[in-house]
């Protein structure tokens, strides 16, 4: 580690697992798997098993999993954003406030499509074209999201000095101390 950075270990293993299979469920269905076929209504079947131990794991999991440690507050977002106006790269350990806000909102959109989906399997609403034309929405605003998603991971990534996508990988977060004594002065470097 070099003498002017700081690693913190950010992200559990449960959490990067469930990224990077929750990533591979949506980019799966919406770009490989047949829409409405078995393979397609399975992964989605996962992707709401994954996002419902997600909820469950940000009461009970690590502290940087949890909700209480990144829960994007009106406050806390406001503030965040006025830094973001003014040049000023506030590090955050886990979630930044609009980072912590997208993944809520993913995890919202993935609910409603694992929903709409099951729905449109039922005799309530098979061949209903509302039902149909809800989870296709759901799914395109869903990837418009992704998008989104990584392109502020990049940017933030780029501005911050700080390699996000590495940090999901290894769960390790190295964080340029070149703003002032400490990147992060309340939690303990890694040794």
């Amino acid at each position: 580690m070099a003498d002017n950075t700081q690693e913190i270990k950010v992200w559990d293993r449960f959490v990067r697992v469930f990224h990077w299979t929750l990533a591979a469920c949506v980019l799966g269905n919406y770009f490989v798997l047949e829409d409405g076929e078995g393979p397609h209504r399975w992964s989605g079947y996962l992707a709401v098993v994954l996002v419902l131990s997600r909820v469950i794991w940000g009461f009970v999991g690590s502290r940087h999993a949890r909700f209480a440690d990144f829960f994007p507050t009106p406050r806390c977002l406001q503030a965040h954003w006025q830094d973001m106006r003014q040049g000023r790269l506030d590090a955050h350990a886990g979630h930044n406030p609009l980072g912590a806000l997208m993944m809520l909102w993913l995890m919202a959109l993935v609910l409603g499509l694992g929903v709409s989906g099951y729905l449109l399997g039922t005799d309530a609403f098979w061949g209903d074209d509302g039902m149909q034309e809800l989870h296709e929405a759901l799914a395109n605003i869903l990837i418009g999201s992704v998008g989104l998603h990584v392109l502020a991971a990049l940017l933030m990534s780029w501005l911050g000095g700080i390699n996000l996508i590495k940090a999901m990988v290894t769960g390790v977060k190295t964080i340029p101390q070149n703003r002032g004594e400490s990147a992060v002065p309340e939690f303990e470097a890694r040794k």
